[in-house]
């Protein structure tokens, strides 16, 4: 498996420090955050895309993927979201990212049929403009969708390549979903892993990895013994939670620990 971190755990950091810290710390890639406080968002003209890829490709460190904010099973008009997801996917391909990270975010009461409906209509709708652009869009198991039985409810009835999951173990974790039905779930679907530490379900402050409670060693167990070689994201949310840590002190030692957790399961 490959290991990437993500730029919320480096909040407004300019690009070239974020490759330099990727490239110091022994990371194979690097999941970017895009919003308008980050250096990567959807306003970037082409020179200034461009200019972010060559960072990255001088350095040899790959662009994970782009972790955006749409919320695919919103109510409201189909419209906004799809041009939202349009813009994701076409920065995406502009900076060679395979992946595009959209959330549920459904209304209060979750994930009704109404909402589900919607956002697999949405999800199906962009999967052709995803194929096109030779990027895929990852439906993360998040608010109102945090399991993985959640999740497969919007993408079985998508059914297209271009769309997939985003494994988040802190909210499977949440939901009261063991690793083992996550993964089951996911698993035809699975475009990444997002891995990260806390203390408990009541103080979700980022912690270093391996420091707290979240099932890390039995999900790199898992999935080292179904056989997958994908991406492990090690998602820090540093933006949300300010007084923590720095991450960029706590980056080879969450390096050495995913590293040690998948020499032993192998």
């Amino acid at each position: 498996m490959k290991l990437a971190f993500s730029t919320l755990g480096v909040p407004g950091l300019p690009i070239t420090d974020v490759v330099r810290l990727a490239a110091t710390h022994g990371y194979h890639g690097v999941e970017l955050r895009v919003h308008p406080e980050e250096p990567v968002h959807p306003g970037l003209d082409g020179t200034a895309r461009a200019g972010v890829a060559a960072a990255f490709e001088a350095a040899g460190v790959e662009i994970l993927g782009l972790a955006g904010y749409t919320r695919v099973a919103a109510p409201g008009e189909d419209g906004p979201v799809l041009a939202e997801i349009r813009g994701l996917l076409e920065l995406a391909r502009d900076l060679g990212a395979p992946h595009v990270r959209v959330f549920p975010g459904a209304d209060a009461g979750g994930g009704t049929p109404d909402a589900d409906a919607a956002a697999a209509r949405r999800l199906g709708t962009a999967a052709e403009y995803a194929a096109d652009l030779g990027v895929r869009v990852l439906l993360e198991t998040h608010d109102s969708h945090r399991t993985g039985s959640d999740v497969i409810r919007v993408l079985g009835p998508v059914g297209h390549r271009q769309v997939g999951a985003l494994w988040d173990v802190m909210h499977t974790w949440l939901g009261g979903e063991q690793p083992s039905a996550s993964y089951a779930a996911l698993a035809p679907f699975l475009g990444y892993v997002q891995v990260k530490d806390i203390a408990s379900a009541e103080d979700t402050a980022p912690l270093p990895l391996g420091a707290g409670v979240l099932p890390l060693t039995e999900c790199v167990e898992l999935l080292s013994r179904e056989g997958w070689d994908g991406w492990l994201c090690w998602e820090y949310e540093k933006r949300w939670y300010p007084s923590a840590a720095p991450l960029e002190g706590l980056l080879d030692a969450g390096r050495e620990h995913l590293a040690r957790l998948l020499n032993e399961s192998a």
